[in-house]
């Protein structure tokens, strides 16, 4: 049996329609702050097309109008389940704009689970969306996601995460994270934002976010700086190897 939700969130970005659109209707913008890599055709009745972890999802683009909305909608299973996305851009005075979210769409019988993980997901989204926009404006990142199965407890994958990047427990904002990823330059930044799922680590060329849930860990990466090649390979090797 399905169910219908509707999620609605509006924040303030520090930059103007032009530049929110290219984040939220465009594939190098997505990749920059959301999950997975993105591609967008750039145009109503297009796709819009999302991998993570070598899954790909695809959603029918039902409205683009440039610096103003942009629309998508998934395709309906046999179950009735179908998810659908509308941003709607408002500039301001003062070079800002006021983005608003509407999630919508269908859920199965676990609705109410997957209810929750959505409302409590969008607002870290949203967040990590300010952040690019304020500390990495004009420029676009490579995206990298790692997940690693565990029989440990959330709560345990998060002491083992924090150790990982040598930050004092409990996790909190303003923390200084620091890790040597084998073959990987070393990561030293600041925790910006954290809940009770997840947290985020800022660094001069990156943005950084470490998950924690039930029989598993994630990392959804945002990385700015040169030198891309091989690092989902070295993150997926340090999860992996932090959590044996």
């Amino acid at each position: 049996m399905t169910h219908p939700f509707e999620i609605g969130l509006e924040t303030s970005l520090p930059a103007d329609p032009e530049q929110v659109w290219e984040a939220i209707a465009t594939g190098p913008g997505i990749d920059s702050w959301f999950m997975g890599r993105n591609q967008v055709e750039p145009r109503e009745g297009g796709t819009a097309a999302m991998e993570t972890g070598g899954r790909r999802a695809e959603a029918l683009i039902t409205a683009y109008e440039p610096a103003k909305r942009f629309a998508t909608r998934t395709p309906t299973s046999e179950d009735g389940r179908f998810m659908a996305f509308e941003y709607l851009i408002e500039g301001r005075e003062g070079g800002s704009t006021v983005l608003r979210v509407v999630h919508s769409g269908m859920l199965g019988d676990d609705w109410q689970d997957e209810y929750d993980a959505l409302r409590r997901g969008w607002p870290f989204h949203l967040g990590t969306l300010h952040e690019y926009l304020t500390y990495f404006p004009g420029r676009t990142a490579v995206p990298v996601f790692a997940a690693a199965p565990t029989a440990l407890a959330p709560q345990e994958i998060r002491a083992a995460l924090a150790r990982g990047l040598s930050i004092p427990a409990p996790v909190a904002v303003g923390a200084r994270a620091q890790a040597g990823p084998a073959g990987l330059p070393p990561l030293d930044g600041e925790v910006t934002r954290a809940d009770d799922e997840r947290f985020e680590v800022r660094t001069a060329d990156g943005i950084y976010t470490f998950h924690q849930g039930p029989g598993i860990a994630l990392m959804f990466h945002h990385l700015f700086g040169p030198g891309t090649d091989g690092t989902e390979g070295a993150w997926q090797r340090w999860l992996a190897a932090l959590l044996t």
